[in-house]
């Protein structure tokens, strides 16, 4: 039996050269906009990624510097109340200790400013990103134990987290705590400085990513580069820099420090490379609002714009201090 010839209409046939590269170009069409949703996810993802563990360390930066701040100038029952039994006069201008507060504007690390007697920081000796310098000081408290020999009550705890193992000798036997900017590995990090009033013992790495440090604080009787005038409330009047507490004598110094009521502190903060959205990251300003707590004499509170694509995060908060510093 003869088959029947297929008719025309259902011959097979290819696709034209006009037709394969209008399906190319759909195509590519398409995968291109695959890539491109798949980038803009990745890049969402990246930035949730980087804006939540900024929000972490943060808070734990935060808390931290909190709890230091408030024990500043703490005394150990025996010596609050009875101040005249140590050379150490808590508000005393003319008493050698160290005040237990104490600020460095624009100020790398050096342990020749946190125990010696120094108020001013060399050319040199400047901080990363123009970044400020926190030492803090205050006592460890005691307990009568159960064999009737004195310890500690843990209540108190350094810049490492840890609480001291003995209980103070004397009225400026006292812990030491410092808060500053390091870059020493590439990264900018918040460092914790640790010791007593003879020295620092040692240092280590709190947050890393933390590119800028300052510090204003909130004073009561106090003139720029001035001695301190009559106080007569513990409420801050103005904030002032670090430098700008420095008087002719260090006696001055010394009673401008006593006079600090509660700190202002600010932090900026930043991501891995590429975390940020686009590119050009704005300028940071992390002591508040542009035109706020901001001055062209203070180089680190307006952190610059940046070109890296980073995210960064400014930080703010003030603290009001539990312990006033000049208690006759």
């Amino acid at each position: 039996m003869q088959k029947k010839p297929v008719s025309q209409g259902f011959q097979e046939r290819g696709l034209t050269l006009v037709e394969l590269l209008v399906a190319l170009a759909l195509g590519g069409l398409i995968t291109l906009a695959a890539v491109a949703a798949l980038t803009v996810s990745r890049q969402g993802f990246a930035t949730v990624d980087a804006a939540s563990q900024l929000r972490d360390n943060a808070r734990f930066a935060t808390s931290m510097i909190r709890r230091l701040v408030v024990q500043a100038g703490y005394l150990d029952t025996k010596y609050a109340t009875n101040s005249a039994s140590s050379s150490f006069l808590v508000g005393n201008p003319s008493a050698t200790s160290e005040p237990n507060i104490k600020g460095f504007n624009n100020a790398n690390y050096n342990q020749g400013l946190v125990i010696g007697t120094t108020n001013t920081v060399s050319s040199t000796g400047r901080g990363v990103n123009s970044s400020d310098m926190l030492v803090l000081r205050y006592q460890a408290g005691t307990i009568v134990k159960a064999d009737g020999s004195e310890g500690v009550d843990k209540t108190m705890i350094d810049c490492r987290g840890t609480t001291p193992a003995t209980a103070p000798m004397d009225a400026d036997d006292r812990i030491v705590s410092v808060f500053y900017i390091s870059n020493a590995s590439g990264e900018p990090v918040l460092m914790c400085a640790w010791g007593t009033t003879s020295g620092i013992t040692d240092s280590q790495p709190l947050v890393e990513g933390v590119e800028s440090l300052q510090i204003l604080y909130g004073v009561d009787g106090v003139t720029p580069s001035s001695a301190p005038t009559a106080s007569t409330d513990s409420t801050p009047e103005r904030y002032l820099r670090g430098d700008q507490l420095v008087a002719s004598t260090d006696a001055a110094t010394n009673a401008n420090w006593e006079r600090v009521r509660s700190i202002r502190v600010g932090m900026v903060l930043r991501g891995p490379p590429g975390s940020a959205p686009e590119k050009n990251v704005p300028a940071q300003y992390p002591l508040g609002a542009a035109g706020l707590m901001n001055a062209s004499t203070d180089a680190g509170s307006t952190f610059p714009a940046q070109t890296d694509g980073r995210l960064r995060q400014t930080v703010t908060f003030t603290i009001h201090l539990r312990n006033r510093q000049d208690l006759p």
